[in-house]
């Protein structure tokens, strides 16, 4: 009889994430099989043997769901991610591994390919040629591929998977969103007969079917999707590429909430392979730690098609009412520009960086904002108590009646959100194919599901959040108009400056990739603000260099480590109690250069008929913040460990 420390894919009590059972059979670390626990059976992963006989009673495994098993390296990723997040074991394999692992599939795997499959040739320009060699040459480990918008460097990925199959080694290519894999795929189905593809519109039966053709393949594998399909369990990993490396949809929001970029640089160290961050604008964390560390950033700064045109860019001042003379918020030049353009069978995009519901509180005239003076983000309106609030550090502020910066008395709390933007625009031009893509955006009306439409030029003016500003490459596009670029700069969060500049120089980048004029018009309030005037110019340098900096000053991110602590109870005063208490706890129990920020209301501070109030920390060293979630009460309390965003 053999023993064996298997893990269950439920939890079963907690603090336990392992337990023995007897196999008569050799099992192999990695194999999944049926275990008893209590009167239930369960799944469960072979994490070690167990030398010695254990002198008790001890439970037979019930059988082998695999005989294959995982890859060592998954299985030292799964308890890594279960002891870097703080998540129980039973959680993490919950998303590494697909569900019903124990039915029986009539379902098969299905590949993407082409009919007519003729493997197509890259001729690469000198500044994809550049980027390549100095990949290879950085041997194994973490290279960012900083390529400007059109600079080609989906050719350089296809170029890097052509290489690692070539070696014998797997190869998965990440996306941020659904909504990218149908042009990737396409791109990538011309140079590779079968390219697996994951993603969580598939049905169980089918990610099921996937993940044990890649489990049960030894031939090197191309595998596409989002996040998830850094779990698939490739043997010989040689290459993962992250487009878009900069994008929030990379981080999970549920638990364990890991990060696929911090997953995926482990996953490649385990594998001895290379991880490949491509993006127009790295993350400033990623960025400063590839600095920092010497890790190599290649640099792509000249665009693929030599005789592309640079759009022209038109600022819009929104203080300035002059340019409004026909709609309240749509100037006269983008209504114009989108006569114009759908006139003579061309595409208009209309973008508004729109998250969440914070109304802004600006001046209509000169543009000045509330923001708060500790944390150097904007304070968020509470109508009902009538003041202004940071929701980090708890700042309040009466609402001025006047502008503290020009005097003038029209201070204003609004916003504008895509569904006005289409009903307004469905208004004024009742002819033309318009379209609205946003997080509400029922599934069969997805950028995945129209990308055809989108392609070949009959949706005349789409309408998007951010969801249609990344990587997107459309060919009618004529011009681009953002609504209000200074929206999101609203959010009260310590990245606000980052993702306005980050959506603002990719959406201008959708268009200027061709041989002929393209348009850019941006309204804003804040016309001079510098995270405009760099996003405007694609000034990545620029921005970095002052971004850092206020960084620095705040002790955000790359410089200190985050927690972000959030309760909910059905009253308000519950709510506050224990976040007090609860901060009184940490005070005491945790170094004195650990910052505890709060209590101070949730950003969404109702949900779900409950009040939600939060603490942030801050600390110079991640294992304090591992100390402070070891110590929260075992109910009504959520956390999250480097988190992107505080709201």
């Amino acid at each position: 009889m053999k023993y064996y420390e298997v893990a269950p894919t439920q939890i079963v009590r907690s603090g336990a994430d392992s337990f023995t059972y007897a196999s008569e059979h050799p099992l192999e670390i990695g194999q999944l099989v049926r275990v008893s626990v209590g009167k239930k059976l369960m799944n469960g992963l072979v994490l070690k043997a167990v030398q010695h006989t254990p002198n008790y009673v001890v439970k037979p495994v019930e059988q082998v769901l695999e005989d294959r098993p995982l890859p060592k390296e998954y299985v030292q990723l799964a308890e890594w991610l279960s002891g870097y997040y703080m998540t129980p074991l039973a959680v993490v394999l919950q998303t590494l591994l697909p569900s019903g692992l124990h039915k029986n599939r009539r379902v098969k795997a299905t590949f993407s390919s082409v009919d007519n499959y003729k493997r197509t040739h890259i001729v690469l320009n000198s500044d994809q040629q550049n980027a390549l060699g100095d990949i290879n040459n950085a041997g194994s480990g973490t290279v960012i591929l900083h390529g400007i918008t059109g600079s080609g460097k989906t050719a350089v990925y296809i170029e890097l998977v052509k290489q690692a199959l070539a070696d014998g080694k797997s190869a998965v290519v990440l996306v941020p969103e659904i909504s990218l894999t149908s042009q990737v795929v396409a791109e990538f189905s011309s140079h590779f007969k079968d390219v697996v593809l994951t993603h969580s519109r598939q049905t169980e039966a089918e990610r099921h079917a996937v993940w044990r053709t890649v489990l049960m393949t030894d031939t090197p594998q191309v595998i596409i999707g989002p996040r998830s399909a850094l779990f698939l369990p490739v043997r010989s990993l040689g290459l993962i590429v992250i487009d878009e490396a900069h994008e929030p949809s990379y981080k999970q929001e549920q638990s364990p909430r890991y990060h696929a970029l911090r997953a995926a640089h482990f996953l490649t160290e385990q594998s001895k392979a290379k991880l490949v961050l491509g993006s127009a604008t790295p993350s400033i964390v990623d960025y400063y730690l590839a600095k920092s560390t010497g890790r190599p950033i290649v640099a792509m700064e000249h665009l693929a098609i030599k005789n592309a045109y640079k759009p022209s860019v038109r600022l819009i001042d929104m203080t300035k009412r002059t340019h409004f003379k026909r709609h309240r918020f749509l100037s006269d030049a983008v209504l114009a520009q989108i006569e114009q353009d759908t006139g003579s069978g061309k595409q208009v995009l209309v973008f508004h960086n729109r998250r969440g519901s914070a109304p802004t509180t600006l001046c209509e005239n000169c543009g000045w904002q509330a923001g708060c003076p500790n944390c150097f983000v904007p304070l968020t309106l509470h109508a009902d108590a009538h003041e202004l609030r940071c929701h980090i550090c708890n700042f309040t502020s009466h609402v001025p009646t006047s502008c503290p910066q020009c005097g003038h008395a029209s201070i204003i709390h609004k916003g504008i959100g895509t569904k006005l933007i289409e009903s307004e625009l469905k208004r004024l031009y009742p002819k033309l194919t318009i379209a609205r893509f946003d997080g509400d955006t029922a599934s069969d009306q997805t950028v995945e599901q129209r990308y055809k439409e989108l392609h070949d030029g009959s949706i005349d003016v789409i309408i998007g959040t951010q969801v249609i500003a990344k990587g997107l490459d459309l060919p009618k596009l004529h011009t681009v108009a953002v609504v209000q670029a200074d929206a999101g700069l609203s959010l009260p969060d310590y990245g606000s400056a980052e993702r306005t500049f980050q959506l603002l120089a990719q959406v201008i980048g959708r268009v200027g990739r061709r041989p002929h004029d393209t348009n850019v018009i941006v309204q804003s309030y804040q016309p001079t603000h510098p995270v405009i005037t760099l996003g405007l110019k694609q000034d990545y340098a620029g921005f970095y260099a002052l971004a850092v900096e206020q960084r620095r000053r705040s002790h955000f991110p790359p410089f200190t480590y985050l927690l972000k602590l959030q309760c909910a109870y059905k009253t308000e005063a519950a709510a506050i109690r224990n976040a007090k208490a609860l901060a009184e706890q940490l005070k005491r129990s945790l170094p004195s250069d650990v910052q505890i920020l709060g209590p101070t209301p949730a950003f969404y501070e109702r949900a779900g008929g409950q009040y939600r109030w939060q603490l942030v920390l801050k600390s110079p060293k991640r294992a304090y913040l591992q100390q402070a979630v070891s110590q929260l009460p075992p109910a009504k309390w959520q956390f999250e460990l480097d988190p992107i965003s505080l709201l």
